[in-house]
């Protein structure tokens, strides 16, 4: 058996193997992971956008210049309970939406296909700034998050104002998705192969709960997490769309489902690797091991830049270290 900290290293050196984002030795120290203690936000929104009924939370004053913080899997909202207020004090307006698949986003339409590649996820943010009639944003995610992000700013980057990424880059290119890692980075994305199978699908769908309690300790193993913080995000997997938004997401990205025609343009030019105009700062964490210290995706980003790495915390890093992430937002939007 390996442990958790080699574990976290071996995701990161099958990341950089495969051409995604991922960072080498800390440089920084972060801050303890104590939360605020904010349980819950206020009331959610909900509000037609594109193919969804987009639910969301919003703090701040409605004419604050706009923030939206974007979760990944197998996280929700609830990942910036302790940000979303510290940037509403500093007078941010912030939107943090619940993705395709989770908590109150449904479909308008039963015949929209349960689709989760990554333009398809992104087009989906653009539909919610269109709709709130929100111009220009300063963008923030991790995970799932993170890559829709960088593709906001890479598709659309006249609607970035700035962006904070955990991870780096992580715009998927499909066919170098393709090519083998070796056997001990393979296996930290046990998951991805599982989603492959139908027992896989059965499995998930009939223990998603067990199944992202572990992935949220394997990922994240210094984070104490409690289970009642863990269960008020569990809520957003029961979602009727959640399962068939998982998986094909992780299909997807190993090219084992077909997209959706209607975003092959916008796909082809993701697949190029583009390079990222907007000011960024890039953020790294223990989970990115051997390639923490952003060197591997540094060339990915024109704009102004700074780079950030966080020691002690693990993937959820909003939620693990949530004084530092509303800094960097602060800090990108000054960039």
């Amino acid at each position: 058996m390996i442990s958790r900290r080699q574990f976290s290293q071996v995701i990161a050196a099958g990341m950089a193997t495969a051409g995604l984002a991922a960072c080498s030795a800390p440089t920084a120290a972060a801050p303890p992971a104590t939360p605020a203690g904010h349980t819950s936000f206020g009331p959610l929104k909900q509000v037609d956008a594109g193919v969804l009924n987009q639910g969301y939370a919003e703090a701040g004053p409605a004419d604050g210049p706009v923030v939206i913080l974007l979760h990944g899997w197998p996280y929700d909202i609830h990942s910036y309970v302790d940000v979303a207020p510290l940037l509403a004090q500093d007078g941010y307006r912030v939107i943090v939406p619940y993705l395709r698949g989770y908590g109150t986003t449904t479909f308008k339409s039963g015949s929209t296909v349960r689709n989760g590649q990554q333009s398809a996820v992104a087009s989906d943010i653009i539909a919610l700034m269109d709709a709130l009639k929100i111009q220009k944003a300063v963008i923030g995610g991790f995970d799932w998050g993170s890559r829709t992000a960088g593709v906001l700013a890479a598709l659309w980057p006249e609607r970035v104002k700035a962006q904070v990424l955990v991870s780096g880059y992580l715009i998927t290119n499909v066919e170098a998705q393709k090519q083998p890692l070796p056997p001990a980075a393979e296996l930290g994305w046990w998951y991805q192969y599982y989603f492959a199978t139908e027992r896989g699908v059965l499995g998930y769908t009939r223990n998603r709960d067990e199944f992202n309690k572990l992935i949220w300790k394997t990922v994240s193993p210094r984070w104490n997490f409690d289970d009642a913080t863990y269960q008020r995000t569990a809520q957003s997997f029961a979602n009727p769309d959640h399962v068939a938004i998982v998986v094909h997401n992780y299909r997807w990205r190993l090219g084992l489902a077909p997209g959706d025609a209607q975003y092959d343009q916008l796909e082809q030019k993701l697949f190029a690797g583009p390079v990222l105009t907007p000011p960024t700062i890039t953020v790294s964490s223990d989970f990115d091991g051997a390639a923490m210290d952003g060197k591997a995706y540094r060339g990915k980003f024109s704009g102004k830049y700074d780079h950030r790495v966080l020691t002690g915390i693990g993937h959820n890093v909003p939620q693990e270290a949530p004084v530092e992430f509303a800094r960097a937002i602060r800090d990108a939007d000054r960039l």
